[in-house]
């Protein structure tokens, strides 16, 4: 598997920052009111971010020869949640940067402060399970060996080719 280009990344929050911005503001023009983000959901975030670097990190383990044996379906797995990680924090990203850009001249206004301190906090999480994803991707690789038993260079720890 190729690594995940955190350009296209960069892209996909831009792409949904402004689709969000550009709907958040034909919903609030048609009388919609934009709620402050939950805390759960910024927690939930940062949980899942937990679970794929603990995981990542016992691919890591293995790779690196510090741990006897690992599950190749564990490790494939892993390396899919790192990626699916990325492009979900990136996307989130720009949800939630869509909302604190919309409220940011607004912030005189208690409520529109608020959401843009919860969206705020929410948008610094989702960047972390990216940050999260793209790190994980990278331990899940697998470095070339001088013989020819091993996977070739490029390759993750669980597909041993790659795609």
């Amino acid at each position: 598997m190729r690594r995940t280009p955190w350009a296209r990344l960069l892209l996909v929050a831009a792409g949904s920052t402004v689709v969000s911005y550009g709907a958040l503001r034909v919903a609030e023009s048609r009388g919609a009111t934009l709620l402050p983000v939950p805390v759960l959901s910024s927690l939930v975030v940062l949980l899942i971010a937990a679970v794929v670097l603990t995981l990542g990190w016992a691919v890591r383990q293995y790779t690196q020869g510090k741990r006897p044996g690992l599950d190749p379906i564990l490790a494939a797995r892993t390396v899919v949640l790192a990626t699916a990680s990325a492009y979900t924090g990136a996307l989130l990203s720009g949800w939630y940067g869509g909302q604190v850009v919309l409220v940011l001249g607004d912030l005189e206004i208690a409520a529109r402060r608020d959401v843009a301190q919860a969206a705020g906090l929410a948008l610094l999480c989702t960047v972390a399970l990216a940050v999260v994803g793209l790190v994980v991707e990278r331990w899940c690789e697998v470095r070339p060996r001088d013989d020819d038993d091993g996977p070739g260079p490029g390759t993750s720890a669980a597909s041993g080719s790659t795609a």
